[in-house]
């Protein structure tokens, strides 16, 4: 009996949206309302021109937010694929922490906690880190069945992001903070049946054409 081919391998394309007016200021988490700034949508196209030459791309998903949608808008374009939204990419739900500046959250107690031992923080009100790290890894899954040989982008925030390639790295989710996903960059996952490759991480301006394993 001969043995069963695996399955080809799928890769999946991880966009963060691009710059915000309060990139860097604030934690607007799941807050509705939130637009591109000029330099984000700027970024939004850049990275619509990187991945627009990438023929394998087989879908453009976003997470619900504007500023993810409004990335995404110029990728599909470049792409020809219309977004779709997928509320498995959400940001993380920051809870009572939703909008509160940076300056007065790393003066919390609990802000060494969020850094330094993240899967045993759960932020008020809202989502824990090994909750988010749980949605968004199984949602890459189900994406990567829905398109398997294929590519697909996935615009998201950066800590899901990070959390999903701590997941593909084997890093513990402690260790996640390190990892550094700027906006509009582009982080490639090659998941195969032995497991996830990454490819590339905070990808911001090289040539994606070339993303293989070595």
């Amino acid at each position: 009996m001969a043995a069963s081919k695996p399955p080809p391998p799928t890769l999946a394309l991880l966009v963060r949206h691009g710059q915000t007016p309060t990139t860097g200021a604030s934690l607007p988490g799941r807050a509705r309302g939130l637009h591109l700034a000029d330099t984000g949508r700027a970024q939004a196209e850049a990275a619509a021109a990187r991945l627009g030459g990438l023929s394998t791309i087989d879908a453009v998903y976003a997470s619900p937010l504007e500023r993810t949608r409004e990335t995404a808008a110029p990728i599909g374009r470049a792409t020809g694929h219309k977004v779709s939204v997928n509320r498995g990419l959400l940001e993380c739900d920051f809870g009572d922490w939703t909008g509160r500046k940076l300056r007065e959250l790393r003066r919390l107690k609990e802000w060494e906690t969020v850094q330094r031992y993240p899967s045993g923080f759960r932020f008020p009100g809202g989502e824990s880190f090994v909750e988010m790290q749980q949605r968004m890894v199984s949602t890459l899954a189900d994406l990567v069945e829905r398109h398997r040989g294929r590519a697909f982008v996935a615009v998201s925030h950066a800590d899901p992001i990070k959390a999903a390639l701590a997941h593909a790295l084997g890093t513990h989710l402690d260790l996640f903070q390190r990892i550094v996903v700027s906006p509009c960059s582009v982080s490639a996952v090659l998941y195969t049946a032995s497991g996830p490759v990454v490819l590339a991480v905070n990808s911001t301006g090289s040539d994606l054409s070339g993303l293989a394993p070595s």
